[in-house]
C-alpha cells in the first residue's frame, strides 16, 4: 500500500519535469538562428475581433526557403492584425504583406547577434533547469510529509529519494542537451 503514495508523487513529478523540458524546448526553439523556422511565430499573440489569440491559430505556416516564412492567414481580415504582431515582436523583421500573405524573411546574423542569441538560449535553459529543481523539491516535501505522517519507512523515504535525484539528473542532462542542439545551431555559419 504504502508504495503507492512513493509511486504517485514520483509518477507526477516524472510527469511534470518532462512537461518543465518539452515547454524549455519550446522556448529555445523560438529562439531565432538566421533560419525560418514556424516556432519562431507560431505563439505571437494576434489582436483577432478582440481577444488575443496565436497566430498559429488564425494562419498557416510555411518554410518554402530556408531564410523566408510565408504566412497564410485563415481569414483575409486578419492580415493587419497578424502584421502588427509580427511588427510589435522581437523578431526583427519587416512583415512584407501582398494583400494575401505576408512574407517574412531573415536576413543572415551578424557573429555579434548569434552570440547575444547563445546568451538568450542560455538563460531560457537554466529557467528549464530551475523548474526542473523546483519540482524536486516540492516532490522531497511531499515525501517528507509522507514519512512523517507514517505513511512510509525512512528506507522508503531514502530510496525514493534517491529515484528523485536519478529523474532530475535526467530531466536537467535532457534540458542542457536541448541548449547545447540550439547553440550548435546559432554558432553554425
Amino acid at each position: 500500500m504504502e508504495e503507492s503514495y512513493v509511486e504517485a508523487v514520483l509518477d507526477d513529478t516524472r510527469d511534470k519535469m518532462s512537461r518543465a523540458v518539452e515547454h524549455a524546448r519550446g522556448e529555445l526553439a523560438a529562439i531565432r538562428t538566421g533560419r525560418a523556422a514556424p516556432a519562431l511565430v507560431e505563439k505571437l499573440r494576434v489582436e483577432y475581433y478582440g481577444s488575443e489569440v496565436p497566430l498559429q491559430q488564425v494562419a498557416g505556416i510555411q518554410v518554402p526557403e530556408a531564410k523566408v516564412l510565408v504566412i497564410t492567414p485563415y481569414d483575409k481580415g486578419a492580415l493587419k492584425a497578424i502584421e502588427k504582431a509580427i511588427q510589435g515582436s522581437d523578431l526583427g523583421v519587416n512583415p512584407a504583406n501582398d494583400g494575401v500573405v505576408i512574407r517574412l524573411t531573415f536576413p543572415p546574423l551578424t557573429e555579434e547577434r548569434r552570440r547575444a542569441m547563445v546568451k538568450v538560449a542560455h538563460t531560457k535553459a537554466e529557467d528549464g533547469r530551475v523548474a526542473v529543481r523546483n519540482l524536486r523539491r516540492s516532490a522531497r516535501k511531499d515525501l517528507e510529509a509522507l514519512e512523517k505522517d507514517g505513511e512510509i519507512s525512512t528506507d522508503e523515504l531514502d530510496r525514493a529519494e534517491k529515484e528523485l535525484e536519478r529523474l532530475t539528473h535526467e530531466h536537467v542532462a535532457e534540458v542542457d542537451r536541448v541548449l547545447q542542439h540550439k547553440q550548435d545551431e546559432l554558432l553554425a555559419v
